[in-house]
C-alpha cells in the first residue's frame, strides 16, 4: 500500500463561522506505541457496563440516555465564539430546553478559559471513562490556543454522576503539539483492548492518539498511544464488525491528492493498517444493518467532481455499505453504493449537495435493523439553496435499503419551521433512544437557522419516524447568547460528520 499526501477540498460556505477538515497520509507500516501512564484509582461507586447504550449517553443516571449538541460559535460574555455545549437530557416525553445543562470552559471545575475562537464544543461524544456507571462527557476544541499559537487543540472530559454531569479534567496532548495541528477535531469511543473500558480515539492535523481506558478523574488514561506515520487526519470510526467483543478501528484519512473521496483504512489489532481499496469515505458509523450480530461500516462520500478534481463519487455524493462478518470487513469487499439517484431513494442527486455529509445509526421502528439517517445540507429546495434535506434509509435481514425511505426538511409536513437559505439542515444527524421505548429518534441539526442554530427531534414509533408533534430547540432557547459569530447551535452531535 503506497503512502498518500494530504490535500484539500475547498467547499463554499454561507455562515460565518469557520468550518474546517482535514486529512491523513497512512502507509502500511505504521503502528502504534504505548505509553504507559501512571495508575491512579479509579472511582469507587460500582462499575455497570462502560460500554452499554444506555450507560455510554446518560450522564445522570436515570435511565435515559440523554444528548450533547455543539454549539462552538456561542459568545461566553463578550468573548465571541468561545464555544459552548448544551446537555440535554433524554426523558419519557423527549427532549426539552428546560432540561439542561449548559457547559462552557468558564463552567465551575471545567478546565481552560474562554478565549476568542476557541469553539469548544466542535465535536462531541460520551463514554463511561472511569467505570463509575455514569456517562462522561468528550468535548473537542480543536481551536484552542496554546500561548501564542493558535489551533492546538485540546481535549476535556467531564464527568458524569448522579446529579448530572458536574466537574472536569483535560485529557493530556500529544507532545509537540504546534500551530493548527488542531487536536481532537474528530472524536470516536470503543472498547478495542476487549476489557469492557471504553478506548478513546482522537484525530487532528499533526497525527492520531489513542487512549486506552479506563481513565482516573485526573484525565488520566491506562495508556496512551501514538500513531506514527500519521499526517493530518480527518476522521476515525470505532465499532465491532467481527463478533469478538473488540472494537476494530476504521481511518477515514479524507481528500487526498488523487483520491478526494477519500480512502479508508482498517487498523488491525496488531496496530497495522490495511486499506479497503474498494471504499471511500470522509465521515463514517458503525451499526448493524442487517440484525446478523455484526457490525457494518456506512461511510459517507460527499464530495461530487463539482466540489474538486477528481471524486468519483455520484454527483451529489453517496453512501458506501461495508458489512461486517465473522472475518470481519476484508479488503477485497466492495461496498454497497447508495445515492439519491438510487430507485426509492426521494429526491435526485445535484451538484454539491454533499449527501453523506453526516450519518447517524440506529433503530427508529424496534425491528431490530438499524436504520441510517443520511445528512445533505447542502440541498437545494427549489431556489433556496443550502436548504438541506435528511433521508432516512431502512435496515433489513437484506441489508440496508432504499424501500420506505423518507426524507426531511423544513417544509416537510409537521416539521416546525421554513426552509431558508444557508439553514444548512442535517449538518449534524444523530439517532438515540432518548424515550427509553426501543425505538431512536431523530435528531437534525441546523446551525445556519438565522443567527442561532436550531435542533429539531421527532420521536420514534413502530412506523418509523412521526413529524406530527415533532419539536425544534434554538440556541438562544437553549441559553446560548452570541456576539458577532452566529451561536451555530447543533453543527457538532455525536454522530458521524464531515466538515469543511
Amino acid at each position: 500500500m503506497s503512502s498518500r499526501t494530504a490535500g484539500r477540498v475547498r467547499v463554499p460556505g454561507t455562515f460565518t463561522s469557520r468550518i474546517l477538515a482535514s486529512a491523513i497520509a497512512v502507509s502500511t507500516a505504521a503502528t502504534l506505541t504505548a505509553v504507559a501512564l501512571p495508575a491512579t484509582a479509579v472511582a469507587d461507586a460500582p462499575y455497570r457496563g462502560a460500554n452499554t447504550a444506555a450507560v455510554q449517553d446518560d450522564f445522570n443516571g436515570d435511565g435515559y440516555r440523554d444528548v450533547a449538541v455543539g454549539a462552538p460559535g456561542a459568545a461566553n460574555g463578550s468573548v465571541d465564539a468561545a464555544g459552548a455545549v448544551v446537555v440535554l437530557y433524554g426523558s419519557a416525553n423527549g427532549l426539552a430546553a428546560s432540561h439542561r445543562t449548559v457547559i462552557t470552559q468558564a463552567t465551575s471545575g471545567i478546565p481552560g478559559t474562554p478565549e476568542e475562537w476557541d469553539r469548544f464544543g466542535t465535536a462531541v461524544t460520551s463514554a463511561d471513562l472511569d467505570r463509575d456507571g455514569y456517562a462522561d462527557l468528550l468535548v473537542g476544541t480543536p481551536d484552542e490556543s496554546a500561548g501564542t499559537m493558535g489551533g492546538v487543540g485540546s481535549l476535556t472530559v467531564v464527568w458524569g454522576g448522579p446529579s448530572g454531569l458536574k466537574g472536569g479534567a483535560s485529557v493530556p496532548t500529544p507532545t509537540g503539539l504546534d500551530e493548527g495541528c488542531r487536536f481532537a477535531a474528530g472524536l470516536a469511543v470503543g472498547d478495542v483492548s476487549g476489557d469492557g473500558a471504553p478506548d478513546v480515539s482522537v484525530t487532528g492535523d499533526c497525527g492520531a492518539t489513542t487512549y486506552t481506558g479506563p481513565f482516573t478523574r485526573t484525565g488520566t488514561p491506562a495508556a496512551r498511544n501514538f500513531v506514527n506515520d500519521l499526517g493530518t487526519n480527518r476522521g476515525v470510526v470505532v465499532g465491532d464488525v467481527d463478533g469478538d467483543g473488540r472494537a476494530e478501528r476504521f481511518w477515514l484519512p479524507g481528500p487526498t491528492d488523487g483520491d478526494e473521496s477519500g480512502p479508508v483504512y482498517a487498523e488491525g489489532h496488531d496496530g497495522r493498517y490495511t486499506e479497503l481499496p474498494l471504499a471511500d469515505g470522509l465521515s463514517g458509523q458503525i451499526g448493524d444493518i442487517n440484525g446478523d450480530g455484526y457490525g457494518d461500516l456506512v461511510t459517507g462520500a460527499p464530495y461530487d467532481a463539482s466540489l474538486g478534481s477528481s471524486p468519483s463519487t455520484h454527483r451529489g455524493g453517496e453512501i458506501q455499505v461495508l458489512y461486517g462478518s465473522a472475518q470481519g470487513i476484508t479488503p477485497g469487499q466492495k461496498p454497497q453504493i447508495i445515492h439519491q439517484d438510487t430507485p426509492g431513494v426521494p429526491g435526485s442527486g445535484e451538484n454539491g449537495d454533499q449527501f453523506g455529509m453526516s450519518l447517524a445509526v440506529g433503530d427508529t421502528n424496534g425491528d431490530k435493523y438499524a436504520d441510517v439517517l443520511v445528512g445533505a445540507p447542502w440541498e437545494a429546495l427549489g431556489s433556496v439553496k443550502g436548504a438541506g434535506q435528511a433521508t432516512l434509509l431502512r435496515g433489513s435481514a437484506a441489508g440496508l435499503t432504499a424501500s420506505g425511505s423518507l426524507a426531511y426538511t423544513q417544509d416537510t409536513s409537521g416539521v416546525p419551521g421554513t426552509a431558508e437559505s444557508g439553514d444548512l439542515f442535517a449538518t449534524s444527524t444523530h439517532l438515540v433512544d432518548v424515550t427509553k421505548d426501543g425505538k431512536a429518534e431523530v435528531i437534525v441539526g441546523a446551525p445556519g437557522e438565522n443567527l442561532d442554530g436550531l435542533l429539531w427531534t421527532a420521536r420514534g414509533s413502530a412506523a418509523g419516524p412521526v413529524t406530527g408533534g415533532s419539536t425544534t430547540i434554538s440556541g438562544t432557547g437553549a441559553g446560548l447568547t452570541r456576539k458577532y459569530t452566529e451561536i451555530n447551535f447543533g453543527e457538532a452531535l455525536p454522530g458521524a460528520h464531515s466538515t469543511v
